[in-house]
């Protein structure tokens, strides 16, 4: 057989199949996660670790030398830097992202081969989630909305933020991603991208007033016909037309809801806790409901909302302390 026809039936793989010799492992982990948030957090997170162990930011060099440790080797350093954030006293839950990020660090090292240990032993911090699920009640928001100056271009783009966030309970993130083509005004619905779901949106029914916000905000903006352009933007100078962030919907709230005069501490998420807990009052507990509303992956998180809802621990300490 000769050369060349052994050449075509048997080519070389490298030459079809090429990738770099040591390809960097943070990039190929950054570029593994679509979240931006989390993509920001893993950033940070890993060079605040590498700064601690070694006393400099990560290169492609140094995280190699990480990873090919030996496993008790890269456990102490771990262990020794968990030791170090508790020491400073940063909460469970900080903690526990920090320990995270390198443990995802480690697991995309062994899928491209390039490290041969776990960090299973390293334990995170217990956490109880949702400690404090209380928000406000329906009459305080109806404050809010109030304050919202519908007659001008802001205040309809406001007031149709604040009215998803109060009547679907959605997550900033989840406002923020939204395009013009997600909603639908004649079927009265809005596809959003829900938390951990990828590329796949899922479509919630609207109210007739989130409708009308809506297709009012849009109207007004001349937004109709850009489908594939964000449903909320920046009405800045400086950067009119850009997707609006969820550090602004969070001063909005924060801003907005100090001058209704609530005092408690406000932001998109402790409306979207305030949404739930006032659905629960109003659907006897019904924890189904709740959840397809909530669109929470677990019941016992709806659990959590019901418990602090109804102060059970409270009622039950009452009843004993009667009985002595």
């Amino acid at each position: 057989m000769s050369s060349n026809l052994t050449h075509r039936i048997n080519p070389p793989i490298e030459n079809n199949f090429c990738i770099d010799n040591d390809p960097s492992v943070i990039e190929q982990l950054l570029s593994d996660t679509r979240s931006d948030n989390t993509k920001r957090a893993y950033s940070k997170d890993m060079k605040d670790f590498f700064l601690f162990v070694a006393g400099c930011s990560p290169t492609s060099e140094l995280v190699l030398e990480f990873l090919r440790l030996e496993q008790h080797h890269a456990v102490a350093l771990v262990l020794k830097y968990k030791a170090h954030l508790v020491n400073k006293q940063l909460s469970e839950a900080t903690v526990n992202r920090r320990l995270s990020a390198i443990k995802s660090l480690t697991w995309m090292g062994r899928k491209l081969g390039m490290c041969n240990y776990t960090l299973e032993d390293v334990k995170g911090e217990k956490v109880e989630s949702y400690r404090d699920t209380t928000g406000i009640a329906p009459a305080c928001f109806a404050k809010v909305l109030g304050l919202v100056d519908r007659d001008t271009l802001k205040g309809k783009r406001d007031y149709a933020m604040l009215r998803l966030l109060w009547d679907n309970a959605l997550r900033r993130s989840e406002v923020c991603n939204l395009n013009v083509g997600d909603f639908d005004a004649q079927m009265g619905t809005l596809s959003i991208l829900g938390k951990g779901k990828g590329t796949q949106k899922v479509a919630v029914d609207l109210s007739r007033k989130t409708v009308e916000a809506i297709v009012d905000w849009l109207i007004t903006s001349h937004r109709t016909n850009f489908t594939k352009k964000p449903l909320f933007m920046v009405l800045a100078y400086n950067g009119n037309g850009k997707r609006l962030s969820g550090e602004a919907i969070r001063r909005l709230v924060s801003e907005l809801c100090k001058q209704a005069g609530i005092t408690k501490q406000m932001s998109p998420h402790r409306v979207r806790h305030s949404s739930i807990t006032t659905v629960l009052d109003n659907n006897n507990g019904n924890y189904r409901a709740t959840q397809r509303f909530s669109r929470h992956a677990k019941p016992d998180t709806v659990m959590k909302y019901d418990d602090n809802r109804q102060k059970l621990q409270k009622k039950m300490t009452d009843i004993i302390a009667d009985l002595v």
